[in-house]
């Protein structure tokens, strides 16, 4: 029996070392709800886990873009709405004039188709999305919407805009602008250059509501490929909540248990002091004077003294050093 080193107590302690490590993991996974919080946990899963990361905030930001591009054909295609009801309410007024029945001076007072044409002006020099103007200022202009994660040019949806103000429709060199419906001749022919305009409004509002439609289908496989890509970043980098709680339960047993066995193996070298204590008497005896008297010592057993001062008379059957033994029989 030794006991200058326990070995017990080292592999004891070895244990209780590993397991309450082992229980600082689990802890921090619960707690943080992650299976990797720094690259020693599993370095190939961080790698790919922060690219899929990066993956997913691009094709989050992609699905932003493309809503964007949804609220500006909204804005563009509802502008357009008004100037189509306007060029309706023309026609309706150059196709009154062209009739016969009514005189110059009921065609002079039809003034409005000049307030209507007006406002086709200020719808097209006005409309704007955020401060990017739809229908002014150029004769037709594409707005790049990027719908990807990557710069692929493949990720970018255009929009294309054009001019709509009154000498932008209709016809090739006036537009609306030169319509004249004060005569039977030109209300006829207004009637021909108001219908071409309501053609062009008809077609880029066909565009407009095809390319909201593929927006919106953009907008849906985007939140697909970000659902899909989030499941697998989460499979990789989030903790398992019931088996990280098993392994917990498991490790906090440890810990318990290599604390009591701890406890047990620092109580074997005592055993060496009981083992001395059952087969010999120690007794000690300070004193700084003379010492009279006799000790009297029960029989059968091996007795060591240790006398602080040994004076003089004092006789012992084995005396020498301050330490003195006697075997009493």
């Amino acid at each position: 029996m030794r006991i200058q080193h326990n070995i017990t107590a080292l592999n004891s302690h070895r244990n209780l070392t590993n397991n309450n490590s082992s229980l600082t993991k689990n802890l921090e996974k619960l707690s943080s709800g992650y299976r990797i919080n720094r690259a020693g946990d599993d370095a190939a899963g961080l790698a790919i886990s922060e690219k899929m990361r990066a993956q997913i905030t691009g094709l989050q930001t992609a699905q932003k873009n493309a809503e964007d591009g949804v609220s500006l054909v909204q804005t563009a295609e509802g502008a357009l709405t008004e100037v189509h009801s306007m060029l309706n309410r023309m026609v309706e007024l150059a196709t009154q004039s062209a009739n016969g029945t009514y005189s110059s001076t009921n065609r002079n007072e039809m003034k409005e188709i000049t307030a209507l044409k007006d406002e086709i002006d200020r719808i097209s020099n006005t409309a704007n999305f955020n401060g990017t103007t739809l229908f002014k200022g150029f004769t037709s202009k594409a707005v790049a919407i990027h719908a990807g994660e990557t710069s692929s040019p493949n990720n970018q949806i255009k929009i294309t805009l054009k001019q709509m103000s009154s000498t932008g429709i209709g016809d090739t060199n006036t537009g609306v602008t030169g319509v004249n419906i004060s005569t039977q001749t030109g209300a006829t022919a207004a009637i021909n250059v108001i219908n071409d305009a309501i053609d062009a409004v008809s077609s880029l509002r066909s565009d407009f509501g095809a390319l909201q439609n593929r927006l919106e289908h953009t907008i849906n496989n985007l939140g697909v490929q970000t659902e899909n890509l989030s499941a697998a970043e989460s499979r990789i980098r989030d903790v398992d909540m019931a088996k990280e709680m098993m392994a917990y339960t498991k490790n906090n047993i440890l810990v318990q248990a290599s604390q009591a066995m701890l406890a047990q193996a620092n109580q074997v070298p005592q055993g060496v002091l009981q083992l001395l204590q059952s087969n010999f008497n120690l007794m000690i005896i300070e004193s700084a004077g003379p010492l009279d008297g006799r000790f009297l010592f029960p029989t059968g057993g091996l007795y060591f003294l240790w006398i602080s001062h040994l004076p003089s008379p004092f006789f012992l059957p084995t005396a020498g050093n301050p330490w003195n033994a006697a075997w009493i029989p």
